[in-house]
């Protein structure tokens, strides 16, 4: 730790890195019944905390490296620090990205002077192949999180944020996903205050660095969730690993609606549109806050806000679930007028946010809804969290005792990216149709490749797709397949490789897509 925080007490960012603003969070103090501030690195050149780091590496390099040129490999945020950092420098900067990488990202790195090289569909293709160019070139190769430079650079967030808030802080909560930022705020956090707590966070899909805390060693993950791309990282670094199993009080972790809440919270407060990412920190900050009563101050690391545009509609989607403030429901009901009147008088004036249905014909409406809850703001989180699931059980249980059928679909994740846009779509005679839900990589061919995957036998009963800005796209597909062949099917979708869940047995899809119904 020691040689850790030297570095970050003599480290070089400012030629080029912003001094980023803590600004209070007074909306979300209010609920919290206690002060939250978040550091603004969303603010920096790049939007992200990255181009400390990346400046940091390259300005101590001497003149013969320089004369070398950088290299790094990126799918965004350290790509453009890089590339900033080296024109800055006056020095040639080769970033290898995957070929998914969104346009804008790549428009970004080249209007900043870096050369781009596309190669392979992963990160770690892109990675294998910089190294691969790093021993041909002779290039220096600029590591995204574990290289103690660019540790040094990231810790000047937590130098920053301790000079900003000179009265105590109860926590600060910092995003994982190599660990460089975590390692480096938690290195000066742990010397400067050390009776303040750092708490890292991480996706519960994307739990790297608490898996390999757990297992005593670095490891690699079989797959990690995208939808927090910047922090989307297999494996941790071994200098990052070493600094946060030993500096780290605690990781927690926090899923998808959590993270869109997040963004939302920063936007009612601030007025600035986080990418996932850069909402994680928060989402943790409020789970732990939910957990831990207190009054004491609590800082939270916005370490990003490169976000595509087309995943604004996904977040608006899931913050109000993210929230609990709302809950889809699956309703039975006779499709008769008077009973759409009545069930409307069942939620006892609640708005309602989400209404599918379409005509069955035998008598019987199945509708997927979605209602308000009135408890959301209610305070302390820990008292709001307890209300709205009180709030829920209530309404279930009156609608049921009105004579509804109901299933909680609040936290069915194939209800949530696929079913809620599909009511309607049921289909009868299919008895041994199997439903999968997948991720495609986002890259022309991904669907066909699928298509060829499947026996001329097999019949692609269903596809649903839906774009939201990741970098693979959430795919329901439906297989008709006899039973004898399902061992053919399972190891026909394992040589595709594609991640995929079966959710033939889910109830979103038994009440509304089944085809054996």
């Amino acid at each position: 730790m020691q040689d850790t925080v030297r570095r970050i007490l003599t480290a070089r960012v400012y030629d080029v890195a912003e001094e980023t603003p803590l600004d209070p969070l007074k909306r979300l103090s209010a609920r919290l019944g206690r002060p939250a501030v978040l550091k603004r690195e969303d603010l920096q050149p790049v939007f992200s905390f990255k181009i400390r780091g990346a400046y940091n590496k390259i300005a101590g390099l001497d003149q013969a490296d320089l004369a070398r040129g950088v290299i790094c490999a990126s799918a965004g945020n350290h790509a453009q620090g890089v590339a900033l950092a080296a024109a800055k420098r006056g020095v040639a900067a080769t970033i290898v990205m995957p070929t998914t990488t969104p346009g804008i990202k790549v428009a970004a790195v080249q209007g900043l002077g870096g050369t781009v090289v596309l190669h392979g569909d992963s990160f770690d293709d892109a990675y294998a192949h910089a190294r691969a160019l790093e021993q041909e070139t002779g290039a220096v190769f600029v590591h995204p999180f574990d290289d103690p430079d660019v540790i040094a650079g990231q810790g000047t967030v937590g130098l920053e944020i301790l000079r900003q808030h000179p009265d105590a802080l109860d926590a600060v909560f910092v995003p994982i996903g190599g660990g460089g930022l975590a390692a480096g705020v938690a290195a000066i956090v742990r010397f400067l205050r050390p009776q303040t707590k750092i708490i890292g966070v991480e996706p519960v899909e994307a739990a790297t660095m608490k898996r390999a805390i757990e297992a005593g060693r670095v490891i690699d993950l079989d797959q990690v969730g995208l939808f927090a791309d910047g922090v989307a990282v297999r494996r941790a670094g071994a200098e990052t690993f070493r600094l946060c199993r030993d500096l780290l009080d605690e990781i927690i972790l926090v899923d998808t609606d959590a993270i869109c809440a997040a963004v939302k919270d920063i936007f009612d407060d601030v007025r600035a549109v986080a990418e996932p990412s850069g909402a994680v920190a928060l989402a943790g900050l409020k789970a732990w806050a939910a957990q831990n009563p207190g009054s004491g101050a609590l800082a939270a690391i916005n370490s990003g806000a490169n976000l595509n545009f087309d995943r604004l509609r996904h977040v608006a989607e899931r913050a109000e679930i993210g929230e609990g403030a709302e809950g889809l429901f699956a309703v039975a009901m006779p499709d008769r007028r008077d009973d759409y009147h009545r069930f409307l008088q069942s939620l006892d004036g609640r708005s309602i946010t989400e209404f599918n249905y379409r005509w069955s014909g035998d008598g019987t409406a199945q509708i997927f809804v979605g209602v308000s809850l009135r408890h959301g703001a209610l305070k302390p989180p820990s008292a709001a969290r307890e209300a709205i699931g009180q709030e829920k059980e209530t309404l279930i249980q009156r609608l049921r005792a009105d004579g509804y059928s109901v299933v909680d679909m609040s936290e069915n994740e194939t209800a949530k990216l696929h079913v809620r846009y599909m009511v309607g779509g049921r289909t009868i005679g299919l008895p041994h149709e199997r439903l999968l839900r997948f991720e495609f990589p986002e890259r022309p061919g991904a669907f066909l490749r699928f298509l060829n995957s499947l026996q001329p036998a097999w019949t692609l009963t269903l596809f649903h797709y839906r774009n939201h800005g990741d970098d693979v796209g959430r795919v329901l597909a439906g297989v008709n397949v006899p039973p004898d062949q399902a061992p053919a099917l399972a190891a026909a979708l394992d040589d595709l490789g594609y991640p995929y869940v079966d959710e033939t047995d889910n109830p979103a899809c038994r009440l509304f897509l089944d085809g054996a119904a």
